[in-house]
């Protein structure tokens, strides 16, 4: 099959004078060449296409293909995620991962811990800080931890993310105001032990990868996975390391029920944090979580769980064909 790649290319935005953190949910050449070359061990044409803007482009061009692996973060707007997805169905193209609806809510993290709440998934309580004036109106007991309500790869997470007093909130809720120029999340903090969950496949058909742990080592940053744990040099801030059995069937059992709450697809991975009494809860989602060999958390799950990087990415293809019958048939007659 002629299989699109749509990205969003780190380089290229920071060429154009944007930060290191406000670029950093983009993708490298590293990541982009791995997924082609997995790809084409699998016996697919893959066709670099690039963000939303160079698919639309080609799309009026009158270019097609017959699936498209959508890596695209987008750049504009709560439901940035959610525009290559929307783009392609008003192509009728297929594409591998989820689609604009669960895209658009998982990343506004406060909706989507309304709708696995309602499922009954537990997650910590919390506020939305829209203007500073909302400060007065949260009544969570403290402590309290603050991050920007829809962002991803850790940005507004650090040393201040944690407040134990109404001050406290008020100070970092308006630097993150004005930071981010977005609602605050607000959350009742979360003592316990960090876990990542890697999740495969959708529905009743998907199933946990594999769960690691996230162990601070003495030059962790804050009181949780923030941006500057994640940097270049992670490795002197924390460990990751494979769950213990016990609580990696607790924490998966907790991702898996959201993950298939949410509607995710394919492949993608889920963050929860134990309470006081070491009982997890849904943090969130990341429906196109990061796919850098040797770097992304959902890489060493598959690694410690005995997968190389082409079978990961061919795990996520097959999730993609089963719910594309038409086109595992097509592949198969040639």
């Amino acid at each position: 099959m002629r299989i699109g790649v749509t990205y969003d290319l780190k380089a290229d935005y920071l060429a154009q004078g944007m930060s290191e953190e406000d670029a950093a949910e983009f993708d490298s050449d590293v990541t982009i060449y791995a997924i082609c070359d997995a790809l084409a061990g699998m016996g697919h044409r893959p066709v670099r296409i690039g963000n939303v803007r160079r698919l639309a482009e080609r799309l009026v061009t009158g270019e097609r293909w017959d699936a498209v692996f959508n890596f695209c973060e987008g750049l504009k707007g709560v439901a940035r995620e959610a525009q290559v997805p929307a783009l392609l169905e008003a192509y009728d193209i297929p594409y591998v991962f989820s689609d604009p609806l669960t895209l658009a809510l998982s990343l506004d993290k406060a909706m989507c811990k309304r709708v696995v709440r309602d499922a009954g998934v537990p997650t910590p309580d919390f506020a939305v800080i829209a203007r500073l004036e909302d400060v007065a109106r949260v009544r969570l007991p403290y402590p309290l931890f603050l991050k920007p309500v829809a962002e991803g790869s850790g940005k507004g997470v650090d040393s201040k993310s944690k407040v134990t007093d109404a001050a406290g909130l008020k100070a970092v809720a308006a630097a993150l105001l004005a930071r981010f120029a977005q609602p605050v999340l607000v959350e009742t903090f979360l003592p316990g032990r960090e876990f990542t969950v890697g999740i495969t496949g959708t529905g009743a058909d998907a199933e946990v990868l594999g769960v690691t742990e996230i162990v601070p080592k003495s030059g962790y940053v804050g009181p949780g996975y923030g941006f500057e744990n994640k940097l270049e040099g992670w490795e002197e801030k924390l460990d990751v390391v494979t769950a213990p059995p016990a609580e990696a069937a607790a924490a998966g059992a907790v991702a898996l029920a959201a993950w298939r709450a949410l509607n995710c697809r394919d492949g993608g991975r889920i963050d929860v944090r134990c309470d006081a009494g070491g009982a997890p809860q849904f943090i969130e989602v990341n429906p196109l979580a990061g796919l850098r060999p040797e770097h992304s958390d959902l890489c060493f799950i598959a690694k410690y769980a005995g997968l190389t990087y082409d079978q990961l990415i061919g795990r996520i293809m097959a999730s993609f064909l089963r719910r594309h019958p038409e086109l595992a048939r097509r592949r198969a007659s040639g």
